[in-house]
C-alpha cells in the first residue's frame, strides 16, 4: 500500500519537503494543507514587487494545479488544520479527516505586531505573504506618508523601495541601531547613513506605542511621540507558529521554537516523536559556532530542513546539521552580508571577542568600475577560532560571505586561515588579494597584541 504523507505549510519549507518526499518515494500519495491562498513564493522577494522591479505572477513559481499534474502533490490552499490526532495517524481539515504514516509540520512563522492599541485599523500592515503584499500596493495609491515598525533588513529594503516611489518613509526602531543583533553597529551605521542619504527617516530606541486613529491609521506613537501616517507596516521580526505543535504536546526549546532531533523529529517530554518531522521557521537549530540552540528563519534553512524532513517522511535516514545562517541584504546599490556571530550574539553566549576590519574595493584598482568593500572578521579571543563576519559591499556580496561561512563552519583559527586560504584573482572580478584576507590580517595581529 502506497505510503500516505501529510505537509501542513506550503512555504519553502513545506513544498521542499513534499517534493522531496516525491522523489524518493514516487508512488506515495502526499497531501499538503495550507492556511495561504498562494504557494511556492519567497516572501523575501515582496519589497522588490512591491518597488516595480518584477510582478506576483513572477514571484510565485509554481501553482496548486501544476504540483498536482507534474508532482501528483495535491495541495489544498485556504484551508486550516484543525486537528491532528497522534495517535490515530489523522489530520482533520474542512471538516474532512486524512490519515497519514507520515507527517511534516511546516507551520512556519508569524509576524510580530507588538501588543499595543489600534493594531486592528484599516492601514495596519504586515509583508509575509502575497496576498498581503498585494493589499499594501492597493493602499499605496493613496498613501503618501508612511511608517515601518522595524529597522531590519526586510524593514530596510521596503523603506527603499517605497522611498524609490517617492513616498515619505519614517522608520522607527525600538533598539539603537538598524538590523540589530546580527549586524554589529559600526556595521549597520554606514547603511543606516546611506538610507538616510535617499530621504528616509529614522527614529531610534522608540518602541511603538500605539497606533492611532478612528476609522483608519491616522499615525503612530512611539517613545511618547506621534509620527502622522496613512499606512504603519510591521517589519517587527518572525515568531515561530507553534499553535499547532503545543496543541500536540510538543517540546518547545529554549528560544520559543520547536526542539528537534538531528533527524528534524521533535520531542514530546523529551522523547522523539516518531513519523513526525519539522522544517522551516517553527524549529530552532544548533549553532555551527557554538554548541547551543540558535534561530535560523532563512530561505536556504528552510529548503535544506525540507529536504531533509521530506525525505524522512519518504523513509530515507537524513540528517541537518549545525548552522552558520549567512543572510545577505540588497539595500539600494548597497548590499550588507553577515555570517556567524555578532558581536552582540557572541556576548549573548559569554565568548571574549576579537575583531579585525579592512576596506578595499571589489575590482582591482586599475579595472574601472570597483565598488567599496569594508569586511570585519570576529574570532574567539581565548581559541582564536573564526565566529563571525559581516561586510559591506557595493556588489559581489554573497561569495565572499560563503567563502567565511564555510571558514567558520570549519572551526579554522584566523592563524590557519591564513596560511590556508586563496582567492580567484582576475581585474574585473576583484583584487589580486582580497579584503576578505586583508581583514582576517589585521585580525590575526590583534589577537597577537
Amino acid at each position: 500500500m502506497a505510503k500516505k504523507i501529510i505537509v501542513i505549510g506550503s512555504g519553502a519549507a513545506g513544498m521542499t519537503a513534499a517534493s522531496s518526499a516525491r522523489a524518493a518515494d514516487p508512488a506515495a500519495e502526499i497531501t499538503v494543507f495550507t492556511q495561504d491562498r498562494d504557494v511556492a513564493y519567497s516572501p523575501c522577494m515582496i519589497p522588490w514587487v512591491l518597488g516595480g522591479k518584477s510582478t506576483w505572477a513572477k514571484m510565485i513559481m509554481h501553482t496548486p494545479a501544476w504540483y498536482d499534474k507534474e508532482r501528483n502533490i495535491k495541495v489544498f490552499t485556504e484551508t486550516t488544520v484543525e486537528a491532528v490526532d497522534g495517535e490515530k495517524k489523522t489530520v482533520t481539515a474542512a471538516c474532512q479527516t486524512y490519515p497519514y504514516d507520515s507527517l511534516v509540520l511546516a507551520t512556519g512563522g508569524k509576524v510580530f505586531i507588538p501588543p499595543v492599541e489600534g493594531t486592528k485599523l484599516p492601514g495596519v500592515f504586515t509583508v509575509r505573504t502575497v496576498k498581503g503584499g498585494q493589499d499594501l500596493e492597493n493602499a499605496l495609491k493613496t498613501a503618501q506618508h508612511i511608517v515601518i515598525g522595524g529597522a531590519g533588513v526586510i524593514g530596510l529594503e521596503l523603506a527603499v523601495e517605497l522611498r524609490n516611489l517617492d513616498k515619505d518613509v519614517t522608520v522607527i526602531e525600538m533598539m539603537d541601531q538598524v538590523i540589530p543583533r546580527i549586524a554589529d553597529k559600526d556595521m549597520a551605521d554606514p547603511i543606516q547613513q546611506y538610507i538616510e542619504s535617499l530621504g528616509v527617516k529614522f527614529v531610534l530606541k522608540a518602541p511603538i506605542q500605539a497606533v492611532l486613529g478612528k476609522d483608519k491609521v491616522e499615525g503612530v506613537t512611539a517613545a511618547g511621540k506621534n509620527y502622522p501616517c496613512d499606512i504603519i507596516i510591521f517589519a517587527t521580526g518572525v515568531r515561530a507558529n507553534t499553535d499547532l505543535a503545543k496543541t500536540l504536546g510538543y517540546d518547545i526549546g529554549q528560544l520559543g521554537a520547536l526542539a528537534v532531533s538531528p533527524t528534524l523529529q521533535p520531542y514530546r517530554r523529551g522523547r522523539l516523536v516518531p513519523d513526525v518531522y519539522v522544517a522551516g521557521d517553527v524549529m530552532q537549530c544548533i549553532s555551527a559556532v557554538y554548541p547551543g540552540p540558535t534561530m535560523s528563519q532563512l530561505g536556504t534553512s528552510a529548503v535544506k530542513e525540507g529536504l531533509v524532513a521530506g525525505r524522512n517522511a519518504a523513509g530515507q535516514k537524513c540528517q541537518f546539521g549545525a548552522v552558520a545562517s549567512p543572510w545577505i541584504s540588497v539595500i539600494g546599490d548597497r548590499q550588507i552580508a553577515g555570517t556567524g556571530m555578532s558581536l552582540g550574539l557572541a556576548a549573548w553566549y559569554g565568548v571574549k571577542t576579537c575583531t579585525g576590519k579592512a576596506s578595499g574595493l571589489t575590482r582591482a584598482r586599475y579595472y574601472p568600475g570597483g565598488k567599496e568593500l569594508t569586511v570585519k572578521v570576529i574570532a574567539d579571543r581565548n581559541t582564536h577560532r573564526l565566529i563571525g563576519a559581516q561586510l559591506i559591499a557595493g556588489e559581489d556580496a554573497t561569495g565572499r560571505i560563503d567563502w567565511l561561512t564555510a571558514a567558520i563552519a570549519s572551526g579554522i583559527t584566523a592563524e590557519e586561515f591564513l596560511v590556508r586560504a586563496e582567492n580567484a584573482y582576475c581585474p574585473p572580478t576583484s583584487m589580486v588579494r582580497d579584503v576578505v584576507l586583508t581583514a582576517v590580517e589585521d585580525l590575526a595581529r590583534n589577537l597577537a597584541q
